[in-house]
């Protein structure tokens, strides 16, 4: 019983492997806009911005200015380092990062009635990231691409 466990398992694995690529490059790109988006939102209004840091994110240990800076940024850079699959781990882990620094910031709101599909997005987006942290980039990235040069 176990062997054809395992060569049904092989076999799975050998059939989905060509996927691989595809499913990795996917959720880079949809998890990155994501963040893309609201990055650019907060730059491009910075006065709104700024009032949202300052009247209704609670952002631990930061200065509402500090964190406002850091947030677009962390929400400009590192989602454009995982499109392009440079450092794909650690944008991936400091977008984990900005995300799960977002529901804390926000948890006064997430965590109340009715806006569990809001908080189910930041589960979505923390678990794909995970992925990306796990399994790296895949080989449709730069990482992969300098990876096969320098070795």
């Amino acid at each position: 019983m176990i062997d054809w466990l395992r060569r049904a398992s092989g076999l799975a694995a050998s059939v989905m492997r060509p996927f691989e690529p595809v499913l990795l490059l996917g959720t880079r790109l949809y998890v990155s806009w994501q963040f893309l988006k609201s990055g650019w939102l907060k730059a491009t209004d910075w006065e709104t911005t700024r009032f949202l840091f300052e009247e209704e994110y609670r952002t631990p240990l930061l200065s509402p200015t500090i964190a406002a800076v850091a947030g677009t940024a962390g929400e400009l850079v590192f989602p454009a380092l995982l499109i392009a699959g440079l450092l794909g781990r650690y944008a991936a882990a400091g977008l984990f990062a900005v995300n799960a620094i977002a529901v804390v910031s926000y948890a006064h709101v997430l965590l109340t009635e009715g806006f569990e599909a809001a908080l189910g997005q930041h589960y979505l987006w923390g678990f794909m990231l995970l992925v990306l942290v796990v399994m790296g980039p895949g080989r449709w990235s730069a990482d992969a691409l300098l990876d096969r040069r320098t070795g």
